[in-house]
């Protein structure tokens, strides 16, 4: 059954007398099968000289559709109002999670540092180094005094870090071309190209951002260390990837128990400038938004096992496109040696799977392709249990709340916008073919 509101301005008569007037019209037919639920008037605030009629009965749409045309005899305009079910009630939405609404938003929710930034545990190679440890201080104030629209500060990188960032860069390149993806093969040397990416260079991070927001729309934020999933993924949503701008401890190259810029840059960034697997990262994103501790974490476990450590096959073969495997070395050896224990990817299995820092992976999750991967991602998220969804604005770099009625048709206003223009790209294809 439907509950429907429709209103509609008359000329002249008292209010008692219109009402009775109206019951008359929708009751007075046995066939109608009309139950009047309220009716009231009041004088028009759109025209002076009129009355408004408003009338709340339940029906189904065929009755309704039925009521319309009758009443459309005796007014001059008729509105319907939609049923109440078809909005989502503020009551619903006290219980959800903040979460950024624009980009700018994420100025409040990038500098909830959980760990490391500028602190180091006992146990980090640079816990005993105060010129490290003043060091990492340094990149730490830089990433929390960042606001969105700044331009990243450039860094004059030490004879050291740039000689630990070499290290990491020559011995990695060895394995990437039996080891990485053929779409990292294909961006990683537009790192070299557009961002000086060199055995002897730490690129910039506003050359990588503007680089990415040519070939993805992403963009770089510096971030001082690791941030909660939830704020991490939030970032997603916007396509905007919180970077750190810090070097790894020199004793250690081929290690590090954090993100750093080798990590970043090296494992990261390449995929970023992939289209499709830009778009996939920031589905998870998007789900993410307002979504429960225990959703937000079972997609954080996802993007663990995807961006950062998953494998595809291309070729017959394995193939890592995780950014943590192409930053390690040493993981990136054992996933692909064949003595690793692989499993498909499956967001329902893989979302409850262990993370480990530590040591390597208990398990590696491998997809076919990232458009795979971005299906099975898809598919998921619409078992999360949230009163709404999201749709991510280019335009505006916003999201927009689709829980009601408005909302959604203004999106499909768009979707035939879209798909007009297809259409007529389609027709002078035709055209020209002769067909």
């Amino acid at each position: 059954m439907y509950s429907n509101k429709i209103d509609g301005p008359r000329r002249g008569r008292s209010f008692d007398s219109m009402n009775i007037g109206f019951e008359e019209k929708l009751l007075n037919n046995e066939e109608n099968h009309v139950n009047l639920v309220h009716i009231e008037s009041r004088k028009s605030k759109r025209r002076n000289s009129e009355f408004e009629i408003f009338v709340d009965c339940d029906s189904n749409h065929e009755q309704l559709n039925e009521i319309i045309q009758l009443l459309r005899k005796h007014v001059n305009v008729v509105d319907m109002e939609p049923p109440d079910n078809s909005c989502i009630h503020e009551e619903d939405m006290e219980d959800v999670p903040w979460f950024p609404k624009k980009i700018s938003d994420l100025d409040k929710c990038a500098n909830r540092v959980l760990m490391y930034g500028s602190d180091l545990d006992a146990d980090h190679p640079g816990f005993k180094d105060n010129v490290y440890r003043k060091r990492r201080k340094y990149f730490a104030d830089l990433a929390m005094a960042y606001r969105h629209g700044d331009p990243i500060p450039r860094i004059e990188f030490t004879e050291e870090e740039v000689k630990t960032w070499g290290v990491v860069y020559r011995e990695l390149n060895k394995l990437y071309p039996t080891h990485a993806c053929r779409e990292y093969l294909k961006n990683l040397p537009l790192l070299s190209k557009y961002c000086e990416c060199r055995e002897d260079n730490i690129p910039q991070l506003e050359d990588v951002s503007r680089f990415l927001r040519e070939r993805t729309g992403f963009t770089i934020r510096p971030v001082a260390g690791y941030l909660s999933p939830r704020d991490f993924l939030a970032g997603l949503a916007f396509r905007v990837f919180h970077c750190t701008q810090y070097v790894r401890h020199s004793s250690d190259p081929l290690y590090t128990p954090e993100p750093d810029t080798c990590h970043e840059l090296l494992g990261h960034v390449p995929l970023l400038a992939e289209p499709s697997f830009a778009q996939f990262s920031q589905e998870i994103g998007l789900s993410s938004l307002g979504a429960s501790d225990d959703s937000v974490q079972k997609l954080a476990t996802c993007y663990f096992f995807t961006v950062e450590f998953g494998l595809c096959k291309q070729e017959g073969k394995l193939r890592a496109y995780g950014a943590g495997l192409l930053s390690s070395i040493s993981e990136l050896k054992h996933a692909l040696s064949g003595k690793a224990r692989i499993m498909p990817f499956d967001p329902k299995v893989t979302s409850k799977q262990e993370c480990i820092i530590t040591t390597f992976q208990d398990v590696y999750f491998v997809s076919d392709s990232f458009e795979e991967a971005k299906v099975k991602m898809r598919e998921f998220a619409k078992t999360i249990k949230r009163p709404f969804t999201v749709r991510y604005n280019p335009y505006t770099q916003s999201v927009d709340v689709l829980k009601d009625t408005p909302s959604i048709n203004s999106v499909v206003e768009e979707l035939r916008h879209d798909l007009d223009i297809v259409g007529d790209a389609l027709n002078r294809l035709n055209k020209q073919l002769g067909i």
